[in-house]
């Protein structure tokens, strides 16, 4: 098969990637988007799609999945090529100049320059850890919350002591869902805020909160047939709970990991790619990196750093890509020429 041939290929399709699709259409430049994950949007889309966010500029709240969509909506003249569920498995150097670029599935590219924003790499969570619940994972035990509505009015045990375990026992014990908290420490990592409000819940009947740990599954039938019926949890003082349950959700984190990235030659430092303010640029020209992958002085991990670093990306890889081509800062308010890339000409 003939590698693919792109200007520009960018890698990881969260935020960050997306909004760098359109701020290299906004120079003229195509990308073809790579991601391991089966559809756009990242950990945002993964991890926690309903979850509100707050600190993005003129949105004074913005669901994850509705940035997301309003990203792809932004990119959308650009015309983006998506290649998704399959992992980026080789990066390097040509000859050329150029690069070659390939994913799990087969598919190779020859790219002019590449972006890594690919956050925090690869992750998985840290599952449940009792004997025979990889049987129910997507079922009946769940390590996110893809669509809240599907599980309200259905008894629900919650495991962990962070923002998520504590965000989603409030969402849904506020909505008359009956839940049972299970966190082994007295201590949360939580917000203060989420603590009291779950506290508040528990004083109210709405929550019950357990200190404890998942000790084993209970089930009806085997094999294939098993059903989860709940699940047994161990408290701090050694008592035993016996708690029905149609559904499980532990929220005890991620591993991330960088996965083929740390092979790719690239200066790291701390599991991050060291890249300069002002291009972006990563230890090998051409390769740029954005988002939470990358590292620099200062560094803050925020979706709105990582649109400014994108931005800023745009005009090196244009540079990188035409060196004879004189750079123009034009807005995207008076410019013809963008308005035209944008499809709004004559707006």
């Amino acid at each position: 098969m003939n590698a693919i041939a792109a200007e520009v290929v960018i890698i990881g399709a969260g935020p960050c990637g997306l909004f760098q699709v359109f701020e290299l259409g906004l120079l003229g430049i195509s990308a073809h988007v790579l991601d391991s994950l089966q559809a756009p949007g990242g950990q945002c889309t993964e991890l926690y799609p309903d979850k509100p966010i707050y600190d993005i500029p003129a949105l004074p709240v913005c669901g994850a999945q509705e940035l997301v969509d309003r990203l792809m909506q932004q990119a959308h003249p650009f015309n983006p090529q998506f290649h998704l569920g399959a992992e980026v498995t080789e990066l390097r150097v040509l000859e050329s100049g150029r690069f070659h670029v390939a994913n799990s599935a087969g598919t190779t590219f020859d790219a002019g320059a590449v972006v890594i924003a690919a956050g925090v790499g690869s992750f998985q969570p840290r599952r449940i850890g009792v004997d025979g619940a990889d049987a129910f994972e997507g079922r009946h035990i769940h390590y996110r919350v893809k669509n809240a509505a599907d599980f309200l009015g259905r008894r629900l045990v919650i495991f962990g002591g962070g923002d998520s375990a504590l965000d989603w026992v409030n969402e849904f014990a506020g909505k008359g869902t009956p839940v049972t908290h299970v966190h082994r420490r007295t201590e949360f990592r939580a917000a203060p805020a989420s603590v009291a409000r779950m506290r508040e819940l528990e004083a109210a009947g709405r929550v019950r909160h357990i200190t404890g740990l998942a000790h084993a599954l209970t089930v009806d039938g085997a094999g294939d047939a098993a059903e989860l019926r709940g699940v047994q949890v161990k408290a701090a003082d050694g008592t035993m709970h016996a708690l029905e349950a149609d559904h499980l959700f532990a929220f005890f984190g991620l591993h991330p990991k960088l996965g083929p990235i740390a092979e790719w030659g690239l200066e790291l430092d701390k599991k991050a790619l060291r890249v300069d303010t002002e291009k972006f640029q990563t230890s090998v020209p051409g390769i740029f990196a954005v988002g939470d992958i990358n590292t620099y002085p200062g560094k803050k991990k925020l979706i709105l750093s990582g649109f400014h670093e994108a931005a800023l990306a745009a005009f090196a890889i244009q540079h990188h890509l035409y060196p004879q081509k004189k750079q123009f800062l034009q807005y995207t308010t008076t410019s013809p020429v963008m308005h035209k890339r944008l499809g709004v000409s004559g707006a």
